[in-house]
């Protein structure tokens, strides 16, 4: 059953893009380097910057705010990937200072890559605490988006709690237990979504209330349910699961086994209609109800081209955060629902 995306702050949703993370490369196969757990490591607030940040301060000096940015700073870990690119774009043309430094693969650490308007520095696992404390010590009121992998989502998130830097985690999977306990016991601000599409949030949010006032209202009926992304995705879609989960509530029971998943590019073009230019990078589903006599049906759909969508949603998760800091409300975990009932989205 799903966990409930109104009452839990940390509800498994999908969010459809690429995901990186923090790895190394032995071979062909790629590792994940999930952050120390020397238990013998003394704690400090701000590790001291030793000579291998220098660099960054180097190149944060030739980085200037522009008098038309507003906002706290942003600071995209995985710049690199699809859904950190979307975000840096989406940030700057909502006139946010992205930070022009990020975390990424171990073989792009010190390396510069052009991202919008900007160059950004790459730094690898082994230098991620001292460079983000050094980023911190120019920015003290920046915010870090995450969009890496679901092996580094607990370890980013102990960094970032440990160094008191609020950020927005738009990446799925990791220990999501542990990482509810780490934020909560360190005291931080956060947002936690993997679904930041707010539309498809509004969407689920409005089911689970259908689900929970009407339940048993689509008794008896058959559920269809057709989902489809990017050949690379091999899971079943969370939104997908979800909504399932509703309908279950609403009386139209359904095996999640049963989802019919299309991974073919040749059928996603002829059979379900997805656009040739958004293969890459697409996520489509239908739900389609049937009455018991097979006289009454319902059909709903929701289907997303590109990753503009969950760029957008991160963005006013940011400046959701934001709003949080500066009228120092309490320090907590956030999801995708408070940001909606907000109603300050762009």
């Amino acid at each position: 059953m799903a966990t409930s995306l109104l009452k839990t702050p940390t509800s498994v949703l999908y969010r459809h893009h690429n995901q990186l993370a923090f790895v190394s490369s032995e071979g062909s196969a790629r590792n994940f380097v999930p952050i120390s757990h020397n238990r013998n490591r003394r704690s400090r607030s701000f590790p001291i910057v030793s000579m291998a940040a220098t660099p960054v301060q180097t190149f944060l000096e030739k980085s200037v705010p522009s008098s038309q940015n507003t906002g706290h700073p942003l600071m995209v870990n995985a710049c690199t990937g699809k859904m950190g690119k979307a975000v840096i774009q989406a940030a700057q043309a909502a006139g946010l200072h992205v930070v022009p430094v990020s975390f990424g693969l171990e073989e792009e650490s010190g390396k510069t890559f052009q991202i919008g308007e900007n160059e950004f520095l790459v730094h690898g696992p082994s230098d991620r605490e001292s460079v983000l404390a050094s980023v911190l010590d120019k920015y003290p009121d920046l915010i870090v988006v995450d969009y890496t992998a679901p092996t580094a989502v607990n370890g980013n998130a102990e960094l970032y709690c440990k160094l008191g830097v609020p950020f927005v985690m738009g990446t799925t999977g990791g220990d999501r237990e542990l990482l509810r306990k780490t934020v909560e016991d360190s005291k931080v601000y956060a947002v936690i979504s993997p679904q930041m599409g707010k539309q498809v949030v509004a969407f689920l949010a409005a089911m689970e209330i259908m689900a929970e006032q009407f339940p048993g209202a689509f008794s008896g009926y058959s559920l269809q349910v057709l989902e489809s992304h990017q050949a690379g995705k091999a899971d079943v879609s969370g939104t997908a699961k979800a909504v399932v989960s509703c309908f279950d509530k609403l009386g139209a029971s359904f095996n999640m086994d049963e989802i019919q998943l299309i991974r073919d590019p040749k059928q996603q073009l002829e059979m379900v209609g997805v656009p040739e230019e958004h293969l890459s990078g697409h996520a489509f589903h239908m739900y389609h109800l049937t009455s018991p006599d097979e006289t009454v049906s319902f059909e709903f759909q929701h289907n997303v081209c590109g990753r503009s969508i969950y760029a957008e949603g991160t963005v006013d998760a940011a400046l959701f955060l934001a709003k949080k800091i500066d009228s120092k409300d309490d320090k907590r975990i956030y999801n995708m629902i408070d940001v909606l009932r907000e109603g300050n989205m762009r």
